[in-house]
């Protein structure tokens, strides 16, 4: 695993945005291609997406979903990474997605040597890095047990970078290890920056503001460290709120952001209001 990465030069045409894109995450095969028009990037589930081709024919930029702080039981290698006897405890919002060693070295193995290589095989432009927030959050609830599992985590996407130079990373959240992977990364999303979703009450809600403000700080420190770091904003609203979701896109535009305002399940495609 490459340990220094500072200064790594990320692939050419990589420079940030100059405004906000038009962008969208998609965790379905329902739609058809035309309904993708008004987007230039998408994130997209690695097994259950809509034909890549046609998406790549009309100029989209597409990502490859990859949980590297879960696995989840529907996945081809859950019984094979259950065997290593790495998995911890099952999320309790997602049932059925369980914790990941991310220490271990098998599992980094296969995240790239065989999951990313099979995404951009299939047609993906790059990765969409979810679920690191785990691996912190688990050294925080038992630093002894999971010592290491923060650096585990930075050092895994500084790998995937080593290994793949020219493609496009978007790390979703895991902001405790955005310093160290600011510099090997293209884009950073941020989830739930100003409405988020309510497992609980099973309904969207606003944040507080010191945790609004708290991700707006921790996005922007990230692209100081790297100038050309892409901002993206993922908000969870009910879209028959147009005002609503109108004031989510505007206020995430004022902080430099491309945002996205959908439901918590992603399994449809929720247009901007206009």
């Amino acid at each position: 695993m490459a340990a220094g990465l500072a200064g790594a030069a990320l692939p050419s045409g990589r420079e940030a945005a100059a405004g906000p894109l038009r962008w969208a995450v998609y965790y379905s095969d329902k739609e058809p291609p035309r309904a993708f028009s008004p987007y230039s990037l998408l994130v997209l589930d690695s097994r259950y997406h809509p034909p890549l081709q046609p998406l790549k024919d009309r100029g989209k930029t597409l990502l490859g979903y990859i949980s590297l702080g879960e696995v989840e039981q529907h996945r081809p290698w859950f019984e094979r990474v259950k065997g290593w006897g790495i998995l911890a405890d099952e999320n309790p919002n997602w049932p059925g997605s369980f914790y990941v060693d991310v220490r271990d070295r098998r599992w980094v193995k296969l995240v790239i040597e065989e999951l990313v290589p099979a995404l951009l095989h299939d047609g993906f432009n790059g990765i969409f890095l979810d679920t690191l927030d785990n691996p912190p959050h688990l050294e925080r609830t038992d630093p002894v047990r999971w010592a290491g599992m923060t650096e585990g985590a930075w050092r895994l996407v500084r790998g995937i970078r080593a290994n793949w130079p020219h493609i496009r990373i978007m790390q979703n959240r895991a902001y405790e290890i955005l310093p160290q992977t600011a510099t090997a990364i293209s884009d950073a999303l941020g989830e739930s920056v100003y409405a988020g979703w309510d497992f609980a009450e099973k309904k969207p809600h606003i944040q507080s503001e010191e945790d609004y403000r708290f991700q707006v700080e921790a996005l922007k420190a990230a692209q100081g460290l790297n100038p050309r770091l892409n901002l993206f904003s993922l908000d969870y609203w009910d879209p028959a709120d147009a005002e609503g979701m109108r004031a989510i896109y505007a206020r995430q535009r004022a902080n430099g952001f491309s945002p996205y305002v959908a439901t918590v399940e992603l399994d449809r495609l929720v247009p901007e209001p206009s």
